[in-house]
């Protein structure tokens, strides 16, 4: 993966469902979440006048990314769920696919790139790290059309 035309590609098209300047979530070796301030950080030898991108990377050097590629919501009466990302997705999942992936909050998905490498899991995240608990958190890999819609999505997002 490149990462530096990887950040750019989901920058590029993320105002749908997020800042471009919050984009990415730092995320502990626990899995929880830490700022998406990027711009404010002045630690890894960051400095004053580096893009969002090349701050990014430092960051990354030492810390885990989280890089949402859109957004999910949950409807529980209906058993549905809407994606919203560069086009709008609405799934009517069975009861078992909906137990597995139901959140009563929005949640944010995408892959979080482990530090200093090109590996990613896709997963999920609470909207903003305001949460004492808000965390990371691997989405099962199933056969349904949720999530390799979601898989979809991610691997267009992710530049080679």
């Amino acid at each position: 993966m490149n990462l530096s035309e990887t950040i750019n590609n989901i920058r590029a098209s993320c105002k749908d469902y997020m800042d471009p300047d919050l984009l990415a979530f730092i995320i502990d070796d626990d899995l929880f979440m830490g700022t998406n301030n990027i711009l404010e950080i002045t630690e890894y030898d960051i400095e004053d006048d580096d893009s969002y991108e090349e701050r990014l990377l430092k960051i990354h050097a030492n810390e885990n990314i989280f890089l949402p590629c859109g957004m999910m919501t949950f409807m529980p009466i209906i058993n549905e769920c809407d994606i919203f990302s560069d086009k709008d997705y609405n799934f009517h999942l069975n009861p078992e696919e909906f137990e597995k992936y139901f959140e009563k909050e929005e949640k944010l998905f995408g892959i979080l790139i482990k530090k200093d490498s090109n590996e990613y899991i896709i997963g999920k995240t609470d909207v903003c790290s305001c949460s004492v608990d808000a965390s990371f958190e691997e989405l099962e890999k199933t056969d349904s059309e949720f999530y390799k819609t979601i898989e979809k999505i991610v691997k267009e997002k992710i530049i080679e």
